[in-house]
């Protein structure tokens, strides 16, 4: 039978979170195959599927086996055969996304010849004859790939919204969101002007205070961060926020390997590890210093914590930890951008009314900016998918209101019109997470403990918060209230 029609009558409430973890999985397959249709649509989606196949691989820190060098060599070789069926899959291309395609292919040809130079070294002998034909032959077929998008770019539609129904149902059915497109623009603008302020606020009192220098090295930046990354796990236990598991491992900076740096635009440069690797530390990459870098890496080249905190130790690597050692498969496996982004961009902001910055005023300033930043990705989202926002446009905002460099609002903007329902993630999330919060410690008063509940978001951190808050405190009115805004699978008119 299928999860629609199981009779969950005397089900506990664990067991019917479970059945609507598994709906809504089956729901995004809906979503991305039938209403994104992004292998009929994107061209992208096949530069993720060939060179992100194989960056997934090269961005893993462990010492190269043999295992995944043959991985690689298998991707690599797969790559044409990929290529040749996005030629008959594309049937409804869309113009900005092709652009970005062609744009990121730009010199493949000597990103993949030092990929290539650089696993000469670290792969086995017996493999380095097929990963030379290998890279001889992907980089001939990802040239003729480029070659094709950019000789069909005038005939291809330039239209990509999805329109207000289909982002609806999205929030309903796939990431478990009890509000209407409306309520979350209206909930995105009130943070964006509580981010404004603050930041404000924050410049005012900086105004004689010269900004943050850049580190000297990448050394440097990385041997500070692991003192930072330290630092902040004994706040977290100091300050009783949360228990930092003592099976922990660590996340750590690392200077951006030869191998990866060719095709490090293609993701963010994390090994958060996995759920067989809990055992190894995490990695983030980094360049070495310079102004030039872009918003993300030049704030971490100034002060990493604030990186750490998102991406590391409490925000991703700390809650997906504690996911993959959830005793529940659903649970370890089930993801939601929403649930994760949201917490990572959480505990930003609570470890700043901790008082983790209280003597370091520029970092406050860094962190009220990154919050306007994921503010202002909701109304981009909303408006990009539902038709009232161009990628131009949407690029432009953001580099004019965050402010940031102009390449990295649009590489923002690109991936935001293509995967609409995930820019949202960070801020609603967030939110979601303060209410969370709020009732829990309405509904339990003295009882409440800040450190259980916030364990218990860690741990279940894969989990939508309206099924969080079903049962940690038992009220199912997100739930209903998600039931009632469902409806019947939508498809998008064309």
């Amino acid at each position: 039978p299928s999860v629609e029609a199981l009779d969950t009558s005397g089900w506990t409430v664990p067991q019917e979170v479970a059945a609507r973890l598994l709906r809504a999985a089956i729901q995004r397959v809906h979503w991305e195959l039938e209403v994104l249709e992004a292998p009929r649509r994107d061209p992208n989606f096949y530069v993720q599927q060939t060179l992100g196949s194989v960056f997934e691989l090269l961005i893993v820190s462990s010492p190269m086996d043999e295992a995944r060098a043959r991985n690689i060599v298998l991707r690599l070789e797969r790559i044409p055969a990929t290529l040749e069926a996005a030629r008959d899959n594309l049937d409804r291309p869309v113009r900005p996304f092709a652009e970005a395609a062609i744009e990121s292919l730009a010199d493949i040809d000597s990103r993949l010849q030092r990929i290539n130079d650089a696993l000469a070294e670290p792969f086995p002998p017996a493999l380095r004859g097929r990963l030379d034909t290998a890279v001889a032959d992907a980089t001939t077929a990802l040239r003729a790939y480029a070659a094709w998008l950019k000789s069909g770019l005038e005939s291809m539609q330039t239209a990509f919204a999805l329109g207000p129904v289909a982002y609806q149902w999205f929030l309903s059915n796939v990431a478990l969101i009890p509000l209407s497109p409306g309520e979350l623009l209206a909930q995105g603008k009130q943070a964006r002007n509580r981010a404004v302020a603050w930041e404000t606020l924050q410049q005012n009192r900086n105004r004689d205070l010269p900004p943050l220098d850049l580190f000297e090295t990448a050394d440097r930046q990385i041997s500070s961060a692991a003192v930072n990354e330290r630092e902040i796990r004994a706040f977290l236990e100091s300050r009783n926020l949360m228990t930092v598991p003592d099976w922990l491992m660590h996340y750590r900076f690392c200077p951006l390997p030869a191998r990866l740096e060719p095709l490090a635009f293609l993701g963010v440069n994390d090994d958060l590890t996995s759920e067989t690797r809990l055992d190894e530390d995490a990695c983030r990459y980094v360049r070495e210093p310079s102004a030039d870098l872009p918003y993300f890496a030049l704030s971490a080249a100034r002060d990493p914590r604030p990186l750490i905190i998102h991406e590391g130790v409490p925000g991703h690597y700390f809650q997906l930890a504690l996911s993959w050692s959830h005793p529940d498969p659903i649970r370890r496996r089930y993801i939601d951008s929403s649930a994760n982004e949201g917490i990572a961009l959480y505990v930003e902001e609570l470890l700043l009314q901790a008082g983790l910055f209280d003597f370091s005023p520029q970092s406050r300033e860094m962190i009220y900016n990154f919050m306007r930043l994921r503010a202002l990705r909701v109304e981009v989202d909303i408006r990009l998918a539902v038709g009232d926002f161009t990628i131009e446009q949407a690029a432009d905002y953001l580099a004019r209101s965050v402010p940031m460099d102009r390449a990295t609002a649009r590489e923002e903007a690109v991936f935001f019109a293509s995967t609409p329902g995930q820019a949202i993630s960070y801020q609603i999330g967030k939110l979601q997470i303060i209410r969370f919060l709020a009732d829990a410690k309405l509904a339990r008063g003295d009882d409440f403990s800040l450190r259980d509940f916030h364990d218990h978001l860690m741990r279940n951190g894969n989990v939508p918060i309206a099924l969080q808050r079903w049962e940690y405190l038992g009220d199912d009115s997100d739930v209903l209230h998600l039931d009632a805004l469902g409806g019947k699978p939508v498809t998008v008119p064309r």
